[in-house]
């Protein structure tokens, strides 16, 4: 069934922006990152009710996977969580590039702590948004819940679609007004060297070997898999 979401208010957003002590990322927290990314892709792709997704994801332009998002973190400010994007490539896969995002709790169904999410990034200026230093979902670009379901059928025009899962089920969260934002903290841990989302995403200038078993090789097989 298609849901749409509905715009909230951007309520909590400056909160969400509020700056906390930096802390050394190490290339070990990074790659867990990547590895938790991976896991939560898997959790996707196996999941019976995703049908649209799987048959619709090698549409998209690229995915921005979040393995946690809690309704009481602190990632800045708010709730919030770390997430990863990758992209298809010319020669391969090229992530991921490292990001925080932080929603307003009005963002969250009754019930809902902690969720997982996926988004299909649908359209360039999609993907042009999170080449940016920050972007607010629904602002700036359009939002809506990805389809599920057996039988779903028909287009959803928006630049991002959004998947949320809570404990094995459909969560429906909400995520406009969320900010997001590159994390160059990890990027750099990850990457060995100050790196920006262009150099990752759109150059594809570095790469981790890392990466390939622990996320890269699964996208690619969602990508190619033929449902």
């Amino acid at each position: 069934m298609k849901r749409l979401l509905s715009v909230s208010s951007a309520l909590g957003l400056a909160l969400a922006f509020v700056s906390i002590p930096a802390v050394a990322v190490t290339p070990g927290e990074a790659q867990e990152e990547v590895a938790a990314a991976g896991k939560t892709l898997d959790n996707f792709a196996n999941d019976p009710d995703m049908s649209w997704f799987r048959g619709h994801a090698k549409d998209a332009k690229g995915l921005f996977i979040c393995s946690k998002v809690t309704k009481a973190g602190f990632v800045f400010g708010g709730s919030g969580g770390r997430c990863v994007l990758v992209v298809p490539g010319e020669k391969g896969w090229n992530g991921p590039a490292f990001y925080a995002i932080g929603t307003a709790s009005v963002g969250f169904q009754a019930g809902v702590e902690v969720a997982e999410l996926l988004i299909l990034v649908q359209t360039q200026k999609g993907l042009d948004s999170l080449m940016s230093a920050s972007f607010k979902v629904g602002g700036d670009v359009s939002a809506s819940a990805g389809p599920v379901g057996a039988g779903t059928g028909g287009t959803v025009k928006a630049d991002l679609l959004v998947y949320s899962r809570s404990k094995g089920v459909f969560a429906g969260i909400d995520v406009s007004g969320s900010g997001i934002k590159p994390s160059e903290d990890y990027n750099k841990a990850y990457y060995g060297k100050d790196v920006s989302s262009i150099d990752i995403i759109v150059k594809g200038a570095v790469h981790n070997p890392g990466a390939q078993a622990a996320l890269l090789s699964k996208a690619a097989k969602l990508y190619t898999a033929k449902y």
